[in-house]
């Protein structure tokens, strides 16, 4: 996704995190520090890495992730209400996301471990599948703690990112920022109008799209004004393998131990804040065009699939809520 028609009068700001880039088109008060409020983006982006990056050996997940079995570890506040969160989400859609799927990430070579894009054997993916649960992890509300059963290998990669959008609003909220866009690897959450009075317009891209291609309204397959609200896109055409004539997704159904084999393109998910959207649009892509479509009704979700068609071409479904957001 992208941000369409800057006005001359909103100040950008861009760095890295989490593999990827991030971006804040804002409205700053009058007589704000540009460079202090960089750096304070930074920071905030900076602290969801250093708590919740499976990349990063010495964060706090990595180190819960290493935790010696039968342990209870206190977590930051930030991590420990993504995991809350991650959890009552893994209940609420029948395991189809579960934070604990890491095991079978890794083995199929999507992880940090850089193991080779293969096709493991049924006896491994069963052997990964025995650390995959998230009913093993209890949690302390009171003293933001969790417990290691041992074994469990907890990946937050797909909802830390939308956390982080999350915190960055939150941070401008606090410098009297009353509009501004906020970017993280495509993830947006927008606040506010424009100084013109007009919302802010994300594109989605179409399915097939090159890397930086949404910037061409020919490579946009929706506009979306976001009126202080979150969208997250969730695709597989730029992260899978291929061996032995099939293709392999990089979303993981924890329930079976294997990529997900419907024909999903992307999903959209329209929400109030990016951590929400984020977490959705994995959900939504591992529970597929059927069951998603009725999970996103039955819970009111602005949900938009592109599916794969046997003829090559794509359809568009939208849930009422998407269908009505949408130009």
């Amino acid at each position: 996704m992208a941000m369409l028609a800057s006005a001359t009068d909103v100040r950008r700001f861009e760095g890295e995190t989490m593999g990827t880039t991030w971006s804040v088109n804002a409205v700053l008060p009058p007589k704000a520090d540009d460079a202090a409020i960089e750096r304070g983006i930074q920071a905030e982006v900076d602290r969801v890495v250093a708590q919740m990056s499976t990349y990063e050996p010495d964060s706090d997940l990595s180190r819960f992730n290493r935790a010696p079995a039968g342990t209870w570890q206190t977590l930051p506040p930030e991590f420990y209400q993504v995991l809350s969160y991650a959890l009552t989400l893994a209940k609420d859609s029948g395991g189809a996301y579960d934070p604990t799927v890491g095991p079978l990430v890794n083995l199929w070579g999507f992880g940090p471990d850089k193991r080779p894009h293969e096709a493991p054997d049924a006896a491994t993916i069963a052997a990964a599948r025995a650390r995959v649960g998230w009913q093993r992890i209890k949690l302390d509300e009171a003293a933001h703690r969790a417990f290691q059963p041992g074994g469990v290998y907890v990946d937050l990669s797909s909802v830390a990112k939308g956390f982080g959008v999350d915190q960055v609003a939150r941070y401008l909220d606090t410098q009297g920022v009353k509009a501004y866009l906020v970017e993280v690897g495509g993830e947006l959450r927008a606040h506010g109008r424009k100084p013109d009075g007009s919302p802010w317009h994300v594109g989605i891209e179409r399915p097939g799209a090159a890397a930086g291609a949404v910037d061409n309204v020919d490579e946009v397959g929706r506009i979306v004004s976001l009126d202080d609200k979150a969208i997250a896109t969730s695709g597989d055409y730029r992260h899978f393998f291929e061996t032995g004539g099939r293709f392999y997704s990089h979303h993981i159904d924890p329930r079976t131990g294997y990529p997900v084999a419907h024909k999903v393109a992307t999903v959209s998910i329209l929400a109030a804040d990016c951590m929400h959207a984020d977490s959705l649009g994995t959900t939504m892509t591992v529970l597929g065009p059927e069951e998603g479509m009725a999970y996103a009704k039955a819970h009111e979700l602005a949900v938009r699939f592109v599916i794969y068609r046997d003829d090559g071409h794509f359809e568009e479904r939208m849930s009422p809520a998407f269908a009505r957001a949408v130009r």
